[in-house]
């Protein structure tokens, strides 16, 4: 079983190509329940990623968002970076 990521997807009013971030545990765990309510009030939140940086979201700029997995291999952004060579 290959192991894998929760990440937020975001699709923007504007469209393109939707915004894939990494998100740390904890993170994840405290915007779950909140993310409807912040779809409707647009409100801004700041988010840990899994490799310590942080990410603004203006959610009045969201068109829909949702909580998916990914492989660990692939690399989206907060994805924490691997060292070279055959240990990392």
């Amino acid at each position: 079983m290959s192991e894998s990521r929760q990440v937020l997807v975001l699709h923007l009013a504007t469209g393109g190509e939707p915004l894939v971030f990494a998100v740390s545990t904890r993170a994840g765990k405290s915007l779950l329940p909140r993310l409807s309510v912040l779809m409707g009030s647009g409100g801004v939140e700041t988010t840990e990623l899994e490799d310590g940086t942080s990410v603004a979201i203006n959610f009045a700029h969201v068109a829909s968002a949702h909580f998916d997995e990914f492989p660990a291999h692939a690399r989206v952004y907060g994805t924490p970076k691997k060292g070279t060579g055959f240990g990392g």
